[in-house]
């Protein structure tokens, strides 16, 4: 996909970018590239492929969650290289955006990828998920979405993410082919943490054709103290 062809199938979904967003992405890109010859950040370093994959694809939950295209505060776990938090914060300024990763090299990147951009109204955090929704966090049950791609299966996702969001909010799952299965084997986990599934958008990327689920949770009722557990736990021992 290249930029041209990115920005034509964003305006087949409504999302009309001005010549500032396609520099954003541009040096989005650039500075990507030219960073992960030093640090791992990702295995898709050609343009068409990081256009398609990472940005098209962090993009595509805004298609189907209205939610993502106001004001909303959004926390996404995991974000690695900003994926899907700064593209959707690129077509939509107005988004409050909170990054939390537990690698510092990745905080360092994104600090610099913020800067490049121009970009406000986004809150790096390096933590673990564990800790930054652990019972006396102060940014516990305070968001009013989350969102994570390529985090960990749904059961452990849905741990890490909904103690975050606060009651009438939602967690964003980006999932890819696998996404029922997940789903059937998270049904547990999602209710014991307040949660309860809204919807499964399946979808196909434009040009490979790559099955693509984005599966909406909405957060019904305060997460038990008890979660999320540990660092580690979830992912050794997920609820079932």
């Amino acid at each position: 996909m290249t930029p041209e062809q990115f920005r034509q199938a964003l305006a087949q979904q409504g999302f009309e970018l001005s010549d500032k967003q396609m520099k954003q992405f541009e040096d989005y890109f650039n500075l990507l590239v030219e960073y992960n010859k030093n640090v791992n950040l990702t295995n898709i370093t050609e343009r068409d492929d990081v256009y398609l994959k990472h940005f098209y694809d962090s993009i595509s939950p805004a298609f189907f969650v209205s939610n993502l295209k106001t004001n909303q505060s959004l926390v996404d776990v995991g974000a690695g290289a900003g994926f899907p938090s700064i593209p959707l914060k690129i077509i939509n300024p107005d988004l409050q955006v909170t990054i939390v990763d537990s690698l510092n090299k990745r905080i360092v990147f994104l600090q610099q990828l913020v800067e490049k951009l121009g970009l406000s109204g986004v809150n790096l955090v390096h933590a673990r998920a564990e800790e930054f929704g652990s019972r006396r966090a102060k940014s516990r049950e305070s968001f009013d979405l989350a969102t994570a791609r390529a985090l960990a299966r749904l059961s452990v996702m849905s741990e890490l993410c909904l103690p975050l969001v606060k009651i009438g909010g939602k967690l964003i799952a980006m999932k890819a082919a696998k996404a029922p299965e997940e789903l059937t084997d998270a049904t547990k986990a999602i209710h014991v943490l307040g949660g309860n599934v809204d919807q499964d958008f399946e979808f196909q990327l434009p040009e490979n054709d790559e099955e693509r689920h984005i599966i909406t949770i909405n957060k019904e009722r305060k997460t038990p103290i008890k979660y999320p557990r540990k660092p580690g736990k979830p992912s050794k021992e997920p609820i079932s």
